[in-house]
């Protein structure tokens, strides 16, 4: 087993706006060892992006509360001062946010946003330096160097989030959390950008939070997978325990695949998940998948959090398995 890079233990998030309390992300542990990549998964609303940005440091100041500890390269993210956060943003931990057409700045040129990174990190560089590695870091995502003096919006989306991918990977960062980063981008272009992702991962060898919806990114991608509901992690473990069909899955996780359309099987209609994800303000007692399970028992109403039953590195967080 590699050495530990992120450790999350009994991590919190809650947000109070017009004193209504959203809790967003409860009681979470989540591990990434170094080179791994782990996909985090789940409905909007099931406290992804939230988990994303308390590790950077960048939720709101005054309507979020977080409590538990995030734990980078031995030490506790949470509560750190600013001035240690801005070190580590950028050049130790990077985030690939979710929409590139809204992330780049309009009004500069995309080789100048990709050198204040650099030399926000290093200034010692000189100036010839900076341009030599921003030539670098446009050609390992495929831009071509000579376009490091264009604007945004002279680019499409998928050649934004490469750019976007650019500034992430300039100062070769420990951690890259990726936030649903295509998203935006039409399905051929999703893919070019996922295998780009993953020989560049390979190559800087880096950690990668990827987030997302999509299972089959995950399975193109992820060496381990987190099943994400109502705040919660309810089944995590590794890619091919998670895949696997034969193997006892949570509810919520069934419900996942069954919701995936199947070439192999003929069928008229795909089976969707029934109701909708509780809003973070209004989360069910009990079992927060309770009210959408077609296996709810009334343990699963009042019982508090069900149990968690770990077999090896997979754990599932159910009643069902007590």
């Amino acid at each position: 087993m590699s050495e530990k890079l992120l450790e999350i233990k009994n991590f919190n998030v809650r947000y109070t706006t017009d004193k209504v309390i959203s809790r967003a992300v409860n009681h979470v542990n989540l591990t990434i060892h170094k080179g791994e990549v782990l996909g985090l998964v789940g409905e909007t609303g099931a406290g992804k992006t939230s988990t994303a940005l308390a590790i950077l440091g960048l939720l709101p100041k005054y309507t979020a509360e977080v409590d538990g500890e995030i734990i980078f390269e031995g030490e506790n993210l949470v509560g750190a001062r600013e001035k240690k956060l801005r070190a580590i943003r950028g050049k130790k931990i990077s985030m690939i946010f979710q929409d590139p057409m809204t992330s780049l700045n309009p009004v500069f040129r995309v080789g100048e946003q990709i050198a204040d990174v650099i030399k926000f990190h290093d200034n010692k560089l000189s100036h010839g330096e900076v341009a030599e590695k921003v030539d670098d870091i446009l050609k390992m995502v495929g831009i071509p160097a000579s376009r490091k003096g264009e604007y945004p919006h002279q680019f499409s989306g998928g050649m934004k989030q490469r750019v976007m991918i650019a500034i992430a990977i300039a100062c070769n960062p420990d951690l890259l959390i990726a936030d649903e980063p295509t998203t935006a981008l039409d399905v051929t272009i999703q893919a070019q950008v996922i295998k780009m992702m993953r020989s560049l991962q390979k190559e800087l060898g880096s950690s990668v939070l990827l987030i997302t919806h999509d299972l089959g990114i995950v399975a193109n991608f992820c060496d381990k997978v987190a099943i994400m509901y109502g705040g919660e992690i309810v089944e995590n473990g590794t890619l091919e325990e998670v895949f696997d069909k034969s193997r006892k899955h949570h509810p919520y996780t069934e419900g996942l695949f069954a919701s995936l359309p199947d070439i192999t099987t003929r069928t008229e209609r795909l089976t969707p998940i029934k109701g909708l994800t509780p809003h973070p303000s209004e989360l069910p007692e009990g079992c927060k998948f309770h009210p959408r399970c077609p296996y709810c028992m009334d343990v699963c109403r009042s019982g508090g959090n069900p149990p968690q039953h770990q077999n090896g590195t997979h754990m599932i967080q159910c009643h069902l398995f007590s």
